[in-house]
């Protein structure tokens, strides 16, 4: 640190380069430097406000919104700048996925402000398969539905949430995977006409879905992988009961071994708000599924 203080002095006060005065002092010359602020920092940010909303446009056609609002430069500086940004356009490859939403995808705090969806497959009878979708609520972990069918579409997955909503409220956030379903049309108009923002992880991420990955390895760990299925009426009330269990009676050590709906009644009143129809999920499940309590 000294000897740095007395290259800057040998700078300030005798017309020698840095180089030469690291050499005389023996200090080596990245001891001294310092990265410089970067240059045009208001086109900069200009620049990522352009491709937040336009996130395909390459150099040339930000640098054309640029000169719109009276910001000019020249060719080369510019892709130079967007370069460094790292703005640079991939080609896409594959199939199509939607991108879902740009903000930040936020922290769950109290209920329905982040769901979760995911797709588990299983069989019954004679190696019949299924496929389960189960959506949860993130902040008290607690699990709203599962879905079992031989075969459920993004318009299934639409009008199952649309139930789900007029139950619990509409959440501010889903986060899912980039399935098929997920990604289709209706799902992609249901998400816009109810103001929803739908985030979807990375292809093979799914560690940035963590709450739903976690709640499948319990699910298949402690129903699944013990119970034999008949026949899809079975699997479902036999997936019924088990989430009864799993919202009002299984302990989560993440919850300070509360169970889900306690987290959830806890959160709505220390919050000052009437607690919603807790019971009625667990008689929407039934009901859905054909069966009685």
């Amino acid at each position: 640190m000294q000897r740095r203080e007395a290259v800057l002095r040998a700078l300030k006060g005798h017309p020698i380069s840095q180089r030469r005065a690291c050499f005389l002092i023996g200090v080596d010359p990245k001891t001294v430097r310092r990265d410089r602020p970067p240059d045009n920092p208001e086109i900069r940010e200009e620049m990522h406000k352009i491709a937040e909303k336009r996130r395909r446009f390459g150099y040339r056609r930000v640098g054309i919104m640029l000169e719109r609002k009276g910001m000019f430069m020249n060719e080369k500086k510019l892709y130079r700048i967007y370069r460094e940004e790292g703005l640079s356009v991939r080609r896409r490859r594959g199939r199509k996925r939607a991108r879902g939403s740009r903000t930040p995808m936020p922290v769950p705090l109290r209920p329905n402000q982040r769901w979760s969806l995911d797709f588990l497959s299983d069989t019954f009878g004679a190696c019949r398969k299924f496929r389960i979708l189960a959506v949860n609520d993130d902040c008290c972990r607690e699990n709203l539905a599962l879905i079992a069918d031989t075969s459920i579409s993004g318009a299934r997955v639409a009008r199952e949430l649309d139930a789900l909503v007029r139950i619990y409220g509409k959440p501010a956030c889903i986060v899912s995977d980039n399935g098929t379903e997920f990604t289709s049309k209706a799902i992609l108009k249901w998400a816009n006409e109810n103001g929803v923002e739908w985030h979807y992880i990375d292809p093979g991420k799914p560690q940035q879905n963590g709450y739903i990955e976690s709640f499948n390895g319990s699910l298949r760990d402690e129903c699944l992988n013990e119970e034999i299925f008949d026949s899809l009426a079975d699997a479902r009330r036999k997936l019924a009961l088990w989430r009864y269990d799993y919202n009002n009676v299984r302990p989560h050590s993440s919850l300070g071994n509360k169970t889900p709906v306690e987290a959830r009644r806890a959160l709505e009143q220390s919050e000052g708000s009437t607690p919603g129809a807790l019971a009625q999920p667990e008689t929407y499940q039934y009901q859905t599924q054909g069966l009685s309590l």
